[in-house]
């Protein structure tokens, strides 16, 4: 092993006298920062004012007496979440122990059964739902109407106490995942509106996805909020449905563009067979091309779902309580303004966190879907 570890270093750190002087800076820099970070954290960082603040993190000005829906808004999506991972890679008994770390990290930190057992219960549902579709063949068939009705559910469950209340984390993986689902069909067929030979339909549709991709996505956002009110009038649409439909109009054009890469990757003799069996365009594009297509760009299309994640705090312009806003809020109160440092690390925490298992589940989907064996 000593000799292994020996010939990795020698021919990857100082192969060349380049590369040695480079490893002699980096390295002892790269400790010494990680040595400061933890010193910080174990001996300087006050760090009570995470669980202090925890329900605003995670769900912002969401009336506390109304902490319920919330939680059901989250066991559902555990539940698809975790029904969506069994489709990818099977359960097993080591990911029950993964598992079983946020609620017992929640009940280390000092939160209580209100938060602590919840958390338990969501988690169990999690697994509950990787276990089934892992074993249960049936269960990944019925997959896309139960995602259809647990998304139905979830704004059914959120929206009594008001649309504009919704904040935090809650708000940000709400807004990832409506945009993520919406900017798919979409972005679809916009990708074979991009190809159609009727030239009117390509035209709008080549015209659409350039202007989309040539504008900030806050300039979206902020124009598609102001304009709601204008186009449809009388439907007094929420802040946080504005929100969804700039996200949605924006990432339509990215994934259009990413099936469109996929759709040029299917050989075209394969089309050319189809029709010479008599099959219609329809029938080619959904049982043929698509799935072919949408196979090859899996890894793009998963990376844009880490963007819309990492893009969310946008909504800010709009008024709304993201999870980055979340924290703001609490750093503005007097008694927590010299708690900067720690705030701000818990959100770079979480959003790294996020953004490692999203590239996660991409790798093992990837793998899943044998990409590299084609």
């Amino acid at each position: 092993m000593i000799a292994y570890a020996f010939k990795w270093s020698r021919h990857n750190l100082f192969a060349k006298p380049f590369d040695a002087l480079l490893s002699l800076i980096v390295i002892p820099g790269t400790l010494w920062l990680i040595y400061s970070a933890l010193a910080w954290a174990f001996t300087t960082a006050q760090w009570d004012i995470i669980p202090q603040s925890m329900r605003v993190l995670m769900i912002g000005i969401f009336p506390a007496d109304q902490v319920w829906r919330a939680w059901t808004a989250v066991g559902i999506i555990g539940a698809l979440l975790g029904a969506a991972l069994g489709c990818v890679f099977s359960f097993r008994v080591h990911h029950a122990f993964i598992l079983a770390v946020p609620p017992l990290a929640l009940a280390v930190s000092g939160q209580g059964m209100e938060v602590s057992g919840p958390a338990a219960l969501v988690v169990a549902i999690l697994g509950c739902g990787w276990a089934l579709t892992s074993y249960v063949p049936l269960a990944r068939k019925v997959l896309l109407p139960a995602s259809f009705t647990g998304f139905i559910s979830i704004f059914a469950v959120m929206a009594p106490p008001g649309v504009g209340l919704w904040g935090g984390l809650l708000l940000s993986i709400l807004l990832t995942l409506v945009t993520a689902v919406l900017s798919l069909p979409i972005g679809i067929l916009l990708a074979f509106g991009r190809r159609s030979r009727f030239s009117s339909v390509r035209v709008i549709c080549t015209g659409y996805i350039e202007i989309m991709r040539s504008l900030p996505l806050i300039l979206v956002v902020y124009w598609i909020w102001i304009l709601m009110p204008v186009l449809a009038t009388g439907w007094n649409l929420a802040d946080v449905a504005r929100g969804m439909i700039g996200f949605t109009i924006f990432y339509s054009a990215y994934v259009a563009e990413y099936v469109r890469s996929g759709l040029q990757a299917v050989p075209q003799g394969q089309t050319e067979a189809a029709r010479s069996l008599g099959m219609s365009e329809f029938d080619i594009n959904r049982s043929i091309v698509l799935p072919q297509a949408l196979r090859v760009v899996v890894p793009p299309l998963v990376g844009n779902v880490l963007d819309i994640f990492n893009a969310a705090p946008l909504v800010f312009i709009i008024g709304l309580t993201d999870f980055l806003r979340a924290g703001q809020m609490i750093l503005a109160n007097p008694q927590y303004g010299d708690r900067t440092y720690e705030v701000y690390s818990f959100l770079l925490l979480t959003y790294f966190l996020a953004g490692s298992m999203i590239t996660y589940a991409a790798r093992k989907l990837e793998a899943h879907m044998a990409v590299g064996s084609r």
